[in-house]
């Protein structure tokens, strides 16, 4: 199910969270609207990819330990693989047709993450006070330039839901269902702090090369709040990235990552794949994505355990029901932008995007068939001359 929505899932970070919505929460009912806004809310206060760690948890509170890898596994290959085809060559999506492609999944994602919006106010900020909470947080998140909107929002609305959310606080909390041990928690934490303090060290002191990309992919994936495109900026940053991959050869292989579908931070196999030559590539690529999702996949893990004990207080349960309409308000913001900025640029996105919504509403469609319909709606757009300029940097 996760390697499904790991080749549908288009139109980057925000659209992940619609899509997840709508198959799991929606159609197969692995977890409440509560539940996963919970999940949501951690995902989006810890560093790291949100999306790629709500698939996690959501893996994990399905299946377990192995339910949590296969599910962060299935939904990062495609996109990976296809990475690594595009710097091989082997993947061009050039001329009308692929940029109508590209146009009508951009459209798809328009219509999912409003589906998913829609669904979500009505559970999660029903009443006038928690509509205020994510009327707050969506003006923080459109205000406050780059991701520290996002960042600032979600506290925002855990001290307004502890002044604000009182009333119906004081009974049982809905259990989680994510069940890690104490152990696990603190073995996770532990694992951090050493590849952060480790890590650096053993690439200064000998000089190897598989070491420098497992330090520099993992002090990125550290440090991203904010979503996935933060990351852009943190991995140029790092030198020896910059030494192996030429600006020009970066950029591009960012723009073909965003109209990938799954996780953006698998632009990692990428990076890692042009840093080691020959041979080795592939296991470069494999090094770079694992390293870059370990330390945010290892917080939450670390992080579970001690959530689970927190959040039966009616405080911590008040806390939560202001951060759940706080997450309403981010992926409202998230909506018009980019997600509608970046997908509606002209009629005929439009239209995708109308219909692809009406599919999803009246039509209770699987997300893949409504993909499938966008994709089609974007191919027939860009032969007639609609889709022209719709595609990302696919060199």
């Amino acid at each position: 199910m996760f390697l499904r929505l790991g080749v549908t899932s288009f139109g980057g970070p925000v659209a992940h969270l619609g899509y997840f919505r709508e198959e799991l929460v929606v159609r197969r009912r692995w977890a409440s609207e509560a539940q996963y806004a919970e999940l949501l809310a951690l995902c989006q206060f810890l560093p790291g990819p949100a999306s790629s760690q709500l698939g996690f948890a959501l893996g994990l509170l399905r299946g377990g330990p192995l339910g949590a890898v296969a599910a962060w596994t299935a939904f990062t290959l495609p996109s990976a693989l296809l990475i690594v085809l595009f710097a091989v060559g082997a993947v061009s999506l050039d001329g009308p047709l692929g940029s109508g492609l590209v146009l009508g999944l951009q459209a798809v994602a328009v219509a999912v993450v409003a589906h998913a919006v829609w669904g979500m106010a009505r559970t999660l900020a029903p009443e006038l006070r928690r509509i205020l909470i994510a009327a707050a947080a969506a003006a923080l998140a459109l205000l406050v330039p780059g991701g520290l909107g996002q960042l600032v929002a979600i506290p925002v609305g855990l001290l307004a839901g502890i002044v604000c959310c009182r009333t119906g606080a004081e009974g049982p909390a809905e259990p989680l269902a994510v069940r890690v041990p104490r152990r696990a928690g603190i073995a996770a934490l532990l694992a951090v702090g050493l590849l952060l303090a480790g890590l650096p060290i053993l690439a200064r002191v000998t000089h190897d090369p598989w070491a420098a990309i497992a330090d520099a992919f993992t002090r990125a994936g550290a440090l991203v709040f904010g979503g996935g495109h933060v990351v852009l900026p943190l991995l140029q940053a790092e030198p020896a990235i910059a030494a192996a991959v030429p600006p020009e050869r970066f950029l591009a292989g960012y723009g073909a990552a965003q109209a990938l579908p799954g996780p953006l931070f698998a632009f990692a196999a990428f990076l890692g794949f042009e840093m080691q030559p020959g041979p080795a590539a592939p296991l470069g690529a494999l090094l770079a994505l694992v390293a870059v999702f370990a330390p945010g996949l290892l917080l939450l893990v670390g992080v579970l355990p001690f959530w689970e004990r927190l959040r039966g207080r009616w405080a911590a349960r008040a806390a939560l029901a202001g951060a759940n309409a706080a997450v309403v308000g981010i992926l409202a913001a998230a909506l018009w932008d980019p997600v509608i900025r970046t997908g509606v640029t002209g009629v005929a996105p439009a239209l995708i995007a109308a219909g692809c919504l009406l599919l999803l509403v009246g039509g209770r469609l699987p997300v893949w068939a409504v993909v499938l319909a966008g994709a089609v709606g974007g191919v027939l757009a860009g032969l007639l001359g609609a889709g022209t300029g719709a595609g990302a940097a696919w060199a």
